[in-house]
């Protein structure tokens, strides 16, 4: 079963990163928030429709949550509206970095602290070293992006 949850997760980062490159394609022309309302508004039917067949919960348990745990809610709205905004002026693996580095950071803060009840794994010099060498990886991605950019401008003049 891990096997099939490591493709699965490969699968959804493969997805995740052509979703980004497409939908910061579209916010060119169609605006940042009319492309992420449309993706959500779109989600929203697909999975209306998944739920109708295949649901298994309690839609309505959202009334018997602690309210904090609505937020998430509002955090994947401002996630997929960050992105469809920086994916056209940063270049997909620049934003798909970044978006890895934010959730190593807080995922490093969760663990340490054991904030939602999550296992408490202490903030180690290795984890330090990761953090470290992946804000490296963003800073060379990013610049060579950028230098990329600044050449292709340089020959469509020329």
């Amino acid at each position: 079963m891990g096997i099939i949850m490591i493709l699965f997760t490969l699968l959804g980062g493969i997805a995740l990163s052509t979703q980004s490159a497409i939908n910061g394609t579209f916010s060119r022309k169609a605006g940042t928030i009319e492309t992420t309302f449309l993706t959500f508004m779109t989600g929203s039917m697909f999975l209306a429709i998944v739920i109708l067949f295949f649901g298994q919960g309690d839609i309505f348990a959202i009334f018997k949550v602690p309210v904090w745990q609505l937020s998430a809610v509002f955090l994947g709205v401002l996630f997929l509206l960050f992105n469809v905004f920086a994916v056209p002026r940063i270049g997909v693996i620049a934003t798909s970095i970044a978006v890895i580095i934010g959730q190593l950071v807080i995922g490093v803060v969760i663990d340490h602290f054991g904030w939602f009840n999550s296992l408490v794994i202490p903030l180690d010099a290795q984890r330090w070293f990761a953090l470290l060498f992946m804000i490296i990886a963003l800073y060379f991605i990013y610049k060579g992006n950028k230098r990329s950019n600044e050449e292709t401008y340089a020959n469509i003049i020329h």
